[in-house]
């Protein structure tokens, strides 16, 4: 037997079977999934973060890379200097809105970082050797993208755990790199706020509060 076909060696191992009552419950789901802001006080049980990111780790990846840097912030001056650091971006992104957008950006709720019980700030590390550069040389932002991706699969999983997942990127990223003291080769993705949210609510918040309306799926579609 060659090397290639020994990593294939093993009994079969028969696919899970779906059926519609699942299929029904994952719509669910991802209709459920909400960018939460709002947070219980109460803290996650012991342990519950930690299956979350697992799971996070079985999204795809460019090449098998896995290049996801998942840093849990629990030291009161870094989250400090995060939530400064949100203030500042936040008041700038306010100046710059149109007078006719200024007063509804302000109403608006965009962190839940003084609420929520958890702090998880993702990175994707483009210096990984893992996947020996596959699927990179023409699209090195594949790296990136497979970070996302594990950021969205976490989403879902916390979600199914009843648990709210609030992405914040009203952030500049080199002062989150400098406050968490991370690799400078780690390029910053997001700063996400977990928690078990204070309401549930099946229609965004933005599209509540009359910021912006979801389009639908056809609009996005085009043949060539």
């Amino acid at each position: 037997m060659n090397k290639a076909a020994s990593f294939n060696s093993g009994p079969p191992v028969e696919a899970p079977a779906f059926d519609a009552a699942f299929r029904e419950k994952l719509g669910d789901l991802l209709s459920w999934r909400r960018d939460v802001r709002r947070f219980r006080p109460e803290q996650l049980p012991d342990g519950l973060l930690e299956r979350l990111l697992d799971s996070a780790c079985l999204a795809p990846s460019v090449g098998l890379s896995q290049p996801w840097r998942f840093v849990i912030v629990t030291s009161d001056e870094r989250r400090a200097r995060i939530r400064e650091n949100f203030a500042r971006c936040n008041a700038e992104a306010l100046a710059a809105e149109p007078s006719e957008r200024a007063g509804r950006y302000a109403r608006l709720k965009l962190a839940g970082l003084d609420e929520a019980p958890c702090h998880v700030a993702v990175f994707a590390d483009r210096s990984t050797g893992k996947g020996h550069g596959l699927g990179r040389r023409t699209m090195p932002e594949m790296i990136e993208y497979s970070a996302v991706m594990a950021v969205y699969t976490l989403w879902l999983v916390a979600r199914a755990e009843g648990v709210g997942l609030g992405w914040v990127s009203i952030l500049e990223p080199a002062d989150v790199v400098a406050a968490l003291d991370v690799p400078r080769t780690w390029t910053f993705i997001g700063y996400l706020c977990l928690g078990y949210p204070a309401a549930e609510d099946g229609i965004p918040a933005l599209e509540r509060a009359g910021w912006e309306a979801r389009a639908p799926a056809a609009t996005f579609r085009t043949e060539r």
